[in-house]
């Protein structure tokens, strides 16, 4: 390359161009704001100078551990203190988090471990039977163990034991809270590993980057007004995606980040009410869980709350019911292969004048790409081309930009295909709208062709959450002799309500075409993820259907 005048003498140096790491965001939180608060755990508080002494503890005590750059951290914990921690602690020593699904069963937990070749594994004692499953499988293999630390949270009153020589909060005092830690010589460093579901095959672990992270924590920043001293109460569990990149989000804005152990309406509704919280995260069924519950439980919160809805596509009348709840609610849309949102649907003022069901049909879309991810576009995957921008015609939405994984661990194969052509391949199919903003239709997986017509199931999803008694709802296709898949229905009713199979289909006839009704109505709970997410592959079998499959 020939020299020019913009290139001569203009040479990056240590003086204008560092790394970009999420770890700078806890640095400048515990310099600027040292005695504001940092983290709420029940009664227990610690400001962001003493959160920040803890991390650099963690990260002396794992070095002493014989713990290095690129090693592998596994943690198997709750919304607690010592997730928080992992979070800055662990890539302090240049070493890669791997935070593990609390749900998943033993098998899929020595699965992680082996392949993610963790060193070190910090675990709560709630989760001590599944780890201890896993611990011996991998020693029924004869395969080296990883060192085990014990979390003993006074708040956890159910039963379990201690697996390893250490207990957290002695393994953390023989750390050095002065610890000289060290930031990634390479922002492409690896921060995270973060394993995908799957059950016909063993899952994908997804890489994200310090450069990665530290975008993703920015662009939540700059796409949620996230406000300095934000009071974020942790419904979403930080083992998903990292919890959006909120950890790192919070420490920017030297927020607050108040602990969850429990995941229901009234604990939700306590912390806010008592911490003031103004801001929360969660997947569709966990507001309308808060939407349906008892009035009594939402009394005397009167500041503002806002909250950011993702993990699958709204239903319009979620959206209606936040509103109606007095909750702000901004809706994202990402994957695990994009730090969680990488998309956005921006409201605009003249939004407001329109009818609520309206402006929530606009505001169910999953938007633009946010600002500091490149592009999101609905392409189609054989030429590879844009779709019309018409609202109807489907592709694939594909991203491509600075919030996107770095591949798959020890996949390349995979690697190369999700990123064929120079873009993410998500598997979602969507619609391009006039305005550029794409529309969710489904997952390539669950689209429905009845009698060669493509159902969306999403969108007879959307209509049923509209029936007053309908809780949750999943429909997905059902084997069908005439016209190869029919709809299926899976409907969690909301508590003291009632409805037949005949009622729901005549809710349906009213408000789509009749092709689209489900041909069959089944009620019961549904079968669904740690974060909320409604696990379709299940009812998929339930239902007999051929692509009873999650990949």
């Amino acid at each position: 390359m020939s020299e020019s005048i913009y290139t001569e003498g203009l040479e990056k140096n240590p003086a204008n161009y560092i790394s970009q790491t999420p770890i700078r965001f806890i640095e400048r939180a515990a310099q600027v704001y040292p005695y504001k608060t940092a983290v709420i755990h029940g009664e227990l508080t610690r400001t962001w100078a003493e959160t920040f002494s803890r991390c650099r503890q963690l990260a002396s005590a794992l070095s002493k551990a014989g713990i290095k750059r690129f090693d592998t951290v596994a943690v198997m914990l709750p919304n607690t203190p010592p997730m928080v921690e992992a979070h800055f602690g662990i890539p302090m020593l240049g070493a890669v988090l791997c935070a593990l699904n609390t749900r998943l069963d033993s098998a899929a937990i020595a699965f992680m471990l082996e392949h993610s070749e963790a060193k070190l594994v910090i675990v709560d004692k709630e989760y001590s039977a599944v780890m201890k499953g896993a611990l011996e499988r991998i020693a029924q293999e004869k395969k080296s163990l990883p060192l085990v630390i014990d979390v003993d949270d006074p708040l956890f009153t159910g039963s379990g034991s201690l697996l390893g020589k250490h207990e957290y909060e002695a393994f953390v005092a023989q750390g050095d809270p002065h610890f000289a830690y060290s930031l990634p010589p390479d922002e492409w460093d690896s921060i995270c590993l973060n394993y995908t579901s799957g059950t016909t095959g063993n899952p994908k672990g997804v890489v994200y980057s310090h450069r990665g992270a530290y975008t993703n924590a920015i662009s939540n920043i700059l796409e949620w007004d996230f406000p300095r001293h934000a009071v974020y109460l942790w419904v979403l569990p930080m083992f998903h995606c990292n919890g959006w990149c909120f950890p790192w989000a919070i420490a920017a804005r030297a927020g607050i980040n108040v602990c969850l152990r429990r995941i229901d309406a009234p604990h939700i509704f306590e912390a806010i009410r008592k911490n003031k919280v103004t801001h929360y995260c969660g997947a569709p069924i966990v507001h309308n869980m808060l939407i349906n519950a008892p009035n009594d439980l939402k009394k005397d919160i009167h500041h503002g709350v806002s909250a950011m809805v993702a993990g699958a596509a709204p239903p319009a009348a979620m959206i209606e019911g936040m509103e109606e709840m007095g909750f702000d609610i901004t809706h994202v849309y990402g994957l695990t292969e994009t730090y969680g949102p990488a998309a956005i649907c921006v409201k605009h003022t003249a939004w407001d004048d329109l009818e609520v069901g309206d402006r929530a049909a606009l505001n169910a879309r999953q938007g633009v790409s946010c600002t500091l991810q490149d592009s999101i576009s609905v392409i189609d995957p054989q030429t590879m081309q844009p779709v019309p921008a018409d609202g109807e015609t489907m592709g694939e939405i594909m991203f491509r930009g600075n919030i996107t994984m770095k591949g798959y661990l020890k996949n390349k194969t995979a690697t190369q295909e999700a990123f064929a052509d120079g873009w993410f391949h998500s598997g979602d199919l969507a619609v391009m709208h006039p305005d550029g903003y794409v529309k969710l239709k489904d997952r390539s997986k669950d689209i429905i062709i009845s009698g060669g017509e493509n159902i969306s199931s999403i969108e007879v999803e959307d209509v049923l959450y509209r029936h007053p008694a309908v809780l949750a709802v999943a429909v997905v296709a059902k084997p069908d002799a005439k016209w190869g898949e029919t709809p299926c229905a899976f409907i969690e009713l909301k508590s003291g309500a009632n409805a037949t199979a005949e009622e729901i289909q005549a809710h349906c006839k009213k408000n789509m075409a009749h092709f689209k009704v489900p041909r069959a109505v089944v009620f019961g709970e549904l079968p669904k993820t740690a974060t909320g997410k409604i696990q379709k592959y299940e009812l998929r079998k339930r239902a007999g259907s051929a692509t009873a499959i999650d990949v």
